[in-house]
């Protein structure tokens, strides 16, 4: 078992962290993270999102506390925060599924904004010192297809239901901050994490290329690939879950600068990968692929999505580690133990954290 105190997250140890959505595919693996720092960690969420699921597999409950509801109950959201007292919040839970949102647009939009909403509530009713990192989307941006990496500054727009869901809950977050929670006088934290295309084991969700393909070729069967020329931010879930870390960390250290600010968390610009390029590097990896290119589609997807992490690299130094071969190799290798080899999965993941902190080079 890892320490905490090799793990250069100190300030965890012994502090209550609130994580929404902590049965999702982030969710788990930062809540896993946070347990091996010896955090006490509440967990918040509607459901299991998917079946297998990475949460269940690695038996996460029995190490922490967790409740179930949905958080656009606001009440129940205040008296759940009210009755624990985090010192932290990482507000995870979402609706975060481009093709779904087309389909279920309502909820969409019901469970980013309200469910957003829900939590800021409970933190202006916080009568304690607390940190919060809400994470959005790097899709919060109106997207122009351009070759630049979007800045923290850019225009935030949003096409799909799901992209203007989390814009729009970026207005709703500056709202509250610039009412609610003022940099001086507020006990409250708030900073936002835009992510954007992470993959890694342990990912189950429909709609995202990795688990589609995965589920399709244990069974030898063909995935139908959507947009093959399209680029996405590739990077590993663990590079995204150490940002976050490090956010919470240095906000609850330096509140008058990092209050209020939103943070980019993307790969450098090495790692500009077509999903065809993906694709061929996972064939040399993985036997007994195959897929047909779907050309008849119902919906819309950005063809050019890329972040500039600058910010993140000058306020926090974090940067990606894993090129994306690393990063492929990792997440494979959690599928094919998972299917193949079958070892515990949960020591498997504990093992990807660590071999992630060792490439950190953390003294």
């Amino acid at each position: 078992m890892i320490k905490f105190n090799k793990i250069k997250t100190k300030i965890y140890n012994k502090k209550k962290i609130i994580v929404t959505g902590h049965t999702g595919f982030k969710g788990t693996w930062l809540t896993l993270w946070l347990n091996l720092c010896g955090a006490s960690v509440l967990g918040i969420s509607k459901n299991v999102p998917t079946y297998p699921s990475h949460y269940k597999k690695i038996n996460i409950n029995k190490n922490i506390k967790e409740v179930f509801f949905n958080l656009k109950d606001a009440n129940k959201t205040k008296a759940v925060f009210k009755k624990f007292k985090p010192d932290f919040v990482f507000h995870l839970a979402a609706q975060a599924i481009v093709k779904e949102s087309y389909h279920n647009p309502l909820d969409t939009w019901q469970s980013n904004l309200n469910g957003t909403l829900s939590v800021l509530e409970a933190l202006r009713n916080l009568k304690k010192k607390c940190v919060a990192v809400i994470i959005t989307s790097d899709k919060v941006y109106k997207n122009i297809e351009t070759e630049k990496g979007y800045k923290e500054v850019d225009l935030i727009g949003g096409d799909d239901p799901y992209s203007g869901s989390k814009g729009a809950t970026e207005l709703l977050i500056n709202s509250y901050i610039k009412s609610y929670f003022d940099k001086t006088k507020s006990k409250i934290s708030i900073s936002i994490a835009r992510a954007g295309n992470v993959i890694g084991g342990g990912d189950w969700s429909e709609g995202r290329l990795i688990p589609d393909c995965i589920k399709k070729w244990v069974k030898n069967k063909k995935v139908l690939i959507r947009h093959p020329n399209s680029t996405r931010p590739w990077q590993h879930v663990l590079e995204v879950i150490w940002g976050y870390l490090l956010l919470a960390e240095k906000l609850s250290k330096n509140k008058s600068k990092l209050h209020g600010e939103a943070f980019n968390f993307g790969p450098n610009k090495y790692s500009r990968y077509t999903v065809l390029q993906i694709l061929n590097l996972i064939k040399k990896k993985w036997i007994n692929i195959n897929w047909k290119i779907h050309k008849e589609l119902n919906f819309k997807e950005a063809k050019l999505l890329k972040l500039n992490s600058k910010k993140a690299k000058f306020f926090l130094n974090w940067e990606c580690v894993l090129t994306t071969n690393q990063t492929i190799s990792m997440v494979l290798n959690w599928y094919n133990n998972y299917y193949f080899e079958k070892k515990n999965v949960e020591q498997f993941s504990i093992k990807q954290i660590h071999n992630y902190i060792r490439a950190l080079k953390i003294k």
